[in-house]
This record gives C-alpha cells, sequence and structure tokens, in this order.
C-alpha cells in the first residue's frame, strides 16, 4: 500500500536536517523542523516551512525525547517522521512510537532496528547468517567481574564497545592486562550516559585493519540491493573524517563477496530503507562489524558515484514504493571523497570549540558539494556533535579527487571558533593517503606529520599587516563624507623622515613585529623582526620589497621582492584571520600603546577548556596523586576529556560533582605540589 507524503517532521538538527529538507521541497513535500533552546536561530530552523520548539538545551530533553518530538508532530500537522542520523535514528522504540501516533517513519521497520541495535544480538544474527565476526564475548551476563574474565580470556589487544552504541561512542581499547578494568568502567559510563544502556561487548581488537562498509536498499516488496562500498578508514578515537566511494585498492572478488554479505545481512532481517553494513578488513580476510539502520552521515559519496538521491529513494520507500531501480541498473562512475569539517582544535589535541561562528565562506567549485548545517553568524552550541559541514569533491580518478577536496578545504574561510578543514587537507595530499597505504590506525601513527603547527612566513606577515591598516582608512564615526584629520590617517607620518607604521602580530604564543616604509601613502618595504624585543636592533630581519599592493575589505595581496602574494582576510578587534594556501593564521594585532604584559599561565589543565559535564571525579580532597593520574573527566559534544595531574601533588579542593555543568574556563580543582605545606 501507498502513501501520499505531505509534509514532513525532521527530528535532527545541523546538516543533516537542511540536506533533508532540500530533497523534501524538491519532492513538493512541507517541511518541519524542531529545535532546542540552544538551536532557536540555528540554520536548519531558518530553512524549513515551520519550526516547532521541543524543549531546552540537553539532548535528553529534546531531540532525545519522543513525546515531545511527537507532540511537534502532531501540533504541526506532519505526516510523516525522517530521524536524520544520531539521537533517536536507531531506536526501536521511536519508530513504534511513530507507527503508533499514525505517522510513516522515514526508515527501516522497528524490528529490524531492533535486530541490528544491539551489537551483542547483531554479532549472533550475522554469525548464524554465515558471515564471519571477530571473536569476543557478546553475553547477557554483564557484571564487570565476569567481563573483566571473559576480556582476559579472549587476550590481547582487544576492544570494548557498548552493545546499544554507534559512531565510535564510548569504545576503548585495551593493550594491557592493568587497563581492562579501567576500560569497561569507562566504557560504561559513557553508554548509560549516552544511549541509557550499560550493555558492553568485548571483541579482538584489530590494530591496523581498513573499516569498508556497503550501502544496502531495500524495500516491503521483497527488494534488495546494493550501491557499492565506501572506505572510512581516516578515524579519530573511532570517529570518521575522512570517507570515499568506491573503496580503493579491493580485489574484485572480494567486492563481490562484501556486497553479497551486506545483502544477505540485509534480507535476513527483513531490512527495508538505508542501511550500512560494516566490516573490517585486515588485507586478507574481512569481518562484520555492525549494522547501521539509518541513513549515514558519508551517503553523499555514494551519491555523488552513483547519480542517486537516497534521501528521495527513502522517502518512496516509505510511501510504499518499490526501489526506483533493479540491481543491474546500478552504475558506478569515478570517485567521490568526503570531509567532515569539525568544530575542533587539531592543534590543541583536538578539543572541541563552540561559539559563533563569525566568518562561514564555504567552497565553490566544479564537482564540489557542500552539505552545511551552520552559516556565518550561526552559535554553535557545545551540547551536540562537532560537525559543521561535509565537503565532497568528485572526479573521474581516485587521486584528482582528493587533490580537488585539499584545494577545496583550502579555500574554505571559517573564523570565531576552531576548526579542522586544513588539518583534513593535509591528510588528503599526503602520499601513505594517495598510495591507499592508511588504515584506522593512521592518524596513530602519522599524527605528528599532519598536526605540525603552521609558522607564518615573512609573506604572510606582511600580507597580515597591510590587511591590519585598513580599517583606519575610513572616516571617524559621525564624519561620513568628510576628510579625515592627519591625526586620524594610520599613514606612517614622521616629520622629516620615512613615514613608517610599526605592528606587533602575536600568533601561537610567539609575537612578530612588522615594519612598513611607506613612500607617498603606499607600503615600499616590510622589515620582519621576530620576535619581538624591545632592543631596536634591526640586525637578522627579513626585509621584503613591496610593490602594488592591494587591500580590499576581504583580500589582500602585492609583490613581494618580485613575487606576487595574495591571501584572504577577516578582523574584529584586535583578532586579525589570514587565510593563504593550506594555511590559516590567527593573529592577535597588538597596540603598543595599550599592551599589558602579564605571566604565563601555570600549566596544568585544571581548568576546563570548554564548556560540558562533569562526568566522573575520580579524586577526593585531601588524596595524594601522581603526575598524570585522571582527576576528573569532562563530557563536551559527545567526547570526553580527562583532567590530569600536572605535576605530583594533593587535591586541596574540588570545586564541582558529578553531574554539574561547567562553563569554560572554569577552575576544577585546586592541587598543591607535594610537600609544599
Amino acid at each position: 500500500m501507498t502513501h501520499t507524503i505531505r509534509s514532513l517532521l525532521v527530528a535532527n538538527r545541523g546538516e543533516i536536517a537542511c540536506r533533508i529538507f532540500r530533497t523534501a521541497r524538491s519532492m513538493g513535500i512541507r517541511t518541519i523542523a524542531v529545535y532546542s533552546d540552544a538551536d532557536a536561530s540555528a540554520r536548519h530552523v531558518r530553512e524549513a516551512d515551520e519550526a516547532v520548539r521541543i524543549g531546552p538545551a540537553p539532548a535528553a530533553e529534546s531531540y532525545l525525547d519522543i513525546q515531545a518530538i511527537l507532540r511537534a508532530a502532531r501540533a504541526a500537522g506532519a505526516g510523516a517522521i525522517h530521524p536524520g542520523y544520531g539521537f533517536l535514528s536507531e531506536n526501536a522504540q521511536f519508530a513504534q512510537a511513530c507507527l503508533d501516533a499514525g505517522l510513516v517513519f522515514v526508515g527501516p521497520p522497528p524490528a529490524a532496528i531492533a535486530a541490528m541495535g544491539s551489537k551483542s544480538l547483531a554479532k549472533a544474527s550475522v554469525r548464524a547468517a554465515g558471515v564471519p565476526v571477530l571473536p569476543g564475548y557478546d553475553g547477557a551476563r554483564q557484571d564487570l567481574d565476569h567481563l573483566e574474565e571473559r576480556a582476559l580470556a579472549a587476550g590481547l589487544p582487544l576492544i570494548v564497545k557498548p552493545a546499544a552504541g554507534g559512531g565510535g561512542k564510548g569504545m576503548r581499547v585495551v593493550h594491557a592486562q592493568a587497563q581492562v578494568r579501567e576500560a569497561l568502567t569507562a566504557a560504561r559510563r559513557l553508554a548509560e550516559s549516552a544511549f541509557g544502556d550499560g550493555t558492553l561487548l568485548i571483541e579482538r581488537y584489530l590494530p591496523e585493519p581498513r573499516h569498508i562498509e556497503v550501502q544496502v536498499f531495500a524495500d516491503a516488496h521483497g527488494n534488495c540491493v546494493h550501491l557499492g562500498d565506501r572506505d572510512c578508514s581516516v578515524q579519530r578515537r573511532h570517529q570518521k573524517l575522512i570517507e570515499e566511494a568506491p573503496a580503493p585498492g579491493l580485489p574484485q572478488a572480494l567486492r563481490e563477496s562484501l556486497h553479497a554479505a551486506a545483502v544477505l545481512v540485509a534480507r535476513n532481517i527483513g531490512y527495508q530503507s538505508a542501511g550500512t553494513v560494516e566490516f573490517l578488513f585486515d588485507g586478507r580476510e574481512f569481518y562484520f562489524l555492525e549494522m547501521n539502520t539509518r541513513l549515514q552521515v558519508e551517503h553523499t559519496v555514494t551519491e555523488a558515484v552513483t547519480g542517486l538521491d537516497l534521501v528521495e529513494w527513502q522517502l518512496r520507500v516509505a510511501a510504499g514504493e518499490p526501489l526506483p531501480r533493479a540491481q543491474a541498473q546500478i552504475r558506478l562512475d569515478g570517485h567521490a571523497i568526503e570531509a567532515r569539517v569539525c568544530a575542533e582544535d587539531p592543534w590543541r589535541g583536538f578539543l572541541p570549540s563552540a561559539g559563533t561562528l563569525e566568518v562561514a565562506a564555504w567552497p565553490r567549485g566544479e564537482s564540489l558539494r557542500v552539505d552545511a548545517g551552520f552559516a556565518g553568524g550561526d552559535a554553535v552550541p557545545p551540547t551536540y556533535d562537532s560537525l559543521l559541514a561535509k565537503v565532497i569533491a568528485w572526479a573521474p580518478a581516485r587521486e584528482e579527487a582528493a587533490l580537488r577536496l585539499a584545494d577545496a578545504l583550502e579555500h574554505t574561510d571559517l573564523a570565531g571558533i576552531h576548526t579542522n578543514e586544513r588539518w583534513l587537507g593535509r591528510i588528503l595530499r599526503s602520499p601513505v593517503f594517495l598510495e591507499v597505504r592508511h588504515s584506522v590506525a593512521l592518524l596513530d601513527r602519522c599524527a605528528a606529520e599532519f598536526s605540525s603547527p603552521v609558522t607564518a612566513t615573512p609573506a604572510a606577515l606582511t600580507l597580515a599587516a597591510l590587511a591590519a591598516r585598513q580599517a583606519p582608512d575610513t572616516p571617524a564615526p559621525g564624519r561620513a563624507g568628510a576628510r579625515p584629520s592627519p591625526w586620524e590617517l594610520a599613514d606612517g607620518f614622521q616629520a622629516n623622515l620615512p613615514a613608517r607604521i610599526e605592528l606587533t602580530l602575536s600568533a601561537g604564543g610567539g609575537a612578530h613585529r612588522v615594519r612598513l616604509t611607506l613612500a607617498d601613502g603606499q607600503p615600499r618595504e616590510a622589515l620582519i623582526l621576530a620576535p619581538a624585543d624591545d632592543s631596536g636592533r634591526e640586525e637578522g630581519g627579513t626585509r621584503l620589497d613591496v610593490a602594488a599592493a592591494s587591500v580590499t575589505e576581504s583580500t589582500v595581496s602585492a609583490v613581494l621582492s618580485g613575487e606576487r602574494h595574495g591571501a584572504r582576510w577577516y578582523r574584529r578587534g584586535p583578532q586579525l584571520h589570514v587565510w593563504s594556501g593550506d594555511a590559516h593564521y590567527e593573529f592577535s594585532v597588538e597596540d603598543p600603546r595599550t599592551r599589558e604584559f602579564a605571566a604565563s599561565a601555570a600549566s596544568g589543565g585544571l581548568t576546563t577548556p570548554l564548556p560540558g559535564v562533569v562526568s566522573a571525579v575520580s579524586v577526593h580532597e585531601g588524596q595524594a596523586v601522581a603526575a598524570g593520574a585522571v582527576l576528573m573527566v569532562i563530557e563536551a559534544m559527545k567526547m570526553e576529556h580527562s583532567i590530569t595531574a600536572p605535576y605530583d601533588g594533593v587535591v586541596r579542593a574540588i570545586h564541582f560533582a558529578r553531574g554539574d555543568r561547567v562553563p569554560e574556563g572554569s577552575e576544577l580543582l585546586s592541587l598543591s605540589p607535594a610537600g609544599e605545606a
């Protein structure tokens, strides 16, 4: 039986909500957004035909509240609900509640979600179907003593996973016997917090496999097809960062075996809609990992190589229609790669970042696609996943696609929060990736190669200095059209001396003095003195001849010692952002008239670097601790961050308890050095 879907509520947020709305609009379907208080002015709210508030910022009180979403659907007159991914997308109870409320659920049947929702049950089902699985433990007995015993029996290394989890959340890799108990405890804590289910499973850990997955699609008429495979091996903390289709370097016979196994898994559970069967490949054999009973973040690369709209397929299947194409009609063309642009700082241990995205200039170009959930001026809350957008590049061949995507990321300008797009570009250009020598262990083995800090070049410093002096050229407030007085000009005028302007640009803990010499109001020379000091000496500096300098409201260019250089820039107060090639420089422009000197803060990390919730307190007042000991664990943006002791000491005070929400920069504990009275 077919249904006509006239209105669709998307029970999600960010880029996936915007992406689903795009297809729904093209099909003439009215779109309905839901939002928490943290997302009241979010992009997905602005793009929907109608939006309904569902609760406060915490996901448990909004995007994970089934009854709140159903109330919103009734209030807006929705005929169908699409769960997106994350949140309730793989919740069988939610799918059943939608059906019970007379709504079309755009996804698989509740029974299929339940069959794969528990990794333990999924492994048993897949094992019975004859698909290879990794050895381990997925039984019902879940006390920590028994789990520890079974973990040691399975042998090291091993991995501990929440049975109800997904997306790598809560996973712990164990290499030593002494780590087993701690890993089980931490995984259970996060499993209960994130999924409301503390059940764990244990399996043998493959240190350097590739992560291969197969996109499947099925309908209610008995049709089931695959749409090719993907490689998602570039991961950090089990979170995918770069995905591509098709998976490169697989023997054809093995590729066909993967496809057949994926379709077998889907048929075995009576699957419908879009699903992904994931495998680990050790170079010889593949093993079932899990099945995601939803649309994947990386569905875009499959769309790029097939030319199909998977959300449209989902909506048609949910409406009772048969699959639009049979297996023989599905063709793959070329290669596509996706990069996930996230709000995190690669140069500070990938700390999540939150705040206002002041600038968001996404790339455009041939065979490029951007699925963005945020625009310039949008707030990025600390409450949810850090994904800002996905940038996808297609090309006839893999290397061309990788380099096209790297170039696109280098032309992505973001400011206001820390982001990872240029770090991702380094990976795409690396020989280990281009030669398909990578695995899920890539970032463990080569982290330093991609995370080395960016050093400001003399050319970049000169361009930054040229941009920094742009603002004073405008008339003073209240005097529009009036000619500025000599005292308001930043032209470096000095009576009977060459005109000079000197700026101090600070970045990454270092400072650089840039002295511009002008003639007839135009820069003619730049002298770079680094690091900045007050000696007045010019020896050791770098001189650049400056010609044809041009500064607009967003670009700066000049011929520097005979070579043309250009960059894009943005300034807010003392903060100056300069984007040039694969580098994003974040300078602080110091005014020598107001410079304040302060001793650097003592290291140790006893303050939280971002807003979050205390998920564990591992010490008590008066306890002696060793350097490196975990004192407290903060959960932010779906990830845990350990606060460790910077030195041997004694805990003098604990300022927050488990469950407390802590603002950014809050002092969490007080620690005295050992031996101090």
